[in-house]
């Protein structure tokens, strides 16, 4: 858990959330997503409504958090469910964190209280031929960064994760993006590790995530062989804007390393 620290503000997410139509093609073709279930939607939000309350009575700024359940159980239920109400809770400056990366929710309490999102994200395959590669992930995400209403599914069986039912999907806004890491060196101190980049318009994949088509300088396969050369976790927060310039100033503030690995169009960066 992140300890309690002052707030600057807390944002208002549009909490209208849209439900996959019925008649989508996409979603048929994946045999674990499907349209959103009434059941599914009871469930999180009832979830959503007590995860609320969580944060409310034990004064959290954010959340790192993992489960798993006995399979069959109501805790697997439960714990299962926190997607939809993390979502809510992370677009309203609550950073919800999932598989308990406790470094990249402080990476997206960061992105958030400088007004540019701070979704949980990590890097999906790869497209070498169009030159990008598809940035998301599965469970929480900043609903105020999506472009257009993000979707609600249910999926049969969660990536990669114990459990079943309704999780949410959209793209990023289109436009610059910029992504950060909070790793840490050889010695044990953090590490920031930040990338700009473009959101581009094209088709994601139905699967119930977040994904985007990220473009990156001087092309994908030598951006990601240098981001991989500056030891990042797997997971970054993502948000809208370059702001490469602004995470730089502050790790100088609190005396934290930090490698910008790619500087986008427009860029906050010094040259």
């Amino acid at each position: 858990m992140v300890s309690p620290m002052a707030m600057p503000h807390r944002m208002k997410p549009d909490r209208r959330l849209a439900v996959a139509s019925p008649h989508d093609a996409v979603v048929i073709a994946d045999p674990i997503t499907r349209r959103l279930t009434d059941q599914d939607l009871h469930v999180a939000a009832r979830t959503a409504a007590a995860l609320d309350r969580f944060i409310e009575e034990h004064r959290l700024d954010g959340l790192a958090y993992y489960y798993q359940g006995e399979p069959g159980s109501e805790m697997r239920e439960l714990v299962t469910n926190l997607i939809v109400g993390n979502s809510l809770l992370t677009a309203a400056g609550f950073p919800m964190c999932g598989e308990s990366d406790l470094k990249t929710c402080l990476a997206m309490l960061i992105m958030d209280r400088l007004g540019i999102g701070g979704s949980f994200a990590e890097f999906h395959p790869i497209d070498f031929n169009e030159g990008f590669v598809l940035v998301g992930h599965d469970g929480p995400h900043h609903l105020n960064i999506a472009e257009g209403r993000p979707v609600l599914r249910s999926l049969l069986k969660y990536h990669g994760k114990p459990g079943a039912g309704a999780s949410v999907e959209f793209k990023i806004k289109e436009g610059p993006i910029t992504m950060l890491s909070i790793g840490q060196t050889a010695d044990g101190r953090f590490k920031f590790v930040v990338g700009e980049g473009e959101s581009v318009k094209g088709p994601i994949p139905a699967t119930g995530n977040t994904n985007t088509r990220g473009f990156f300088e001087p092309d994908v396969r030598t951006f990601l062989t240098a981001w991989v050369r500056e030891g990042p976790t797997h997971h970054f927060a993502l948000g809208v804007g370059h702001h490469a310039g602004t995470i730089q100033l502050i790790a100088e503030t609190l005396g934290v390393e930090c490698a910008v690995v790619a500087k986008g169009c427009g860029s906050d960066l010094e040259p």
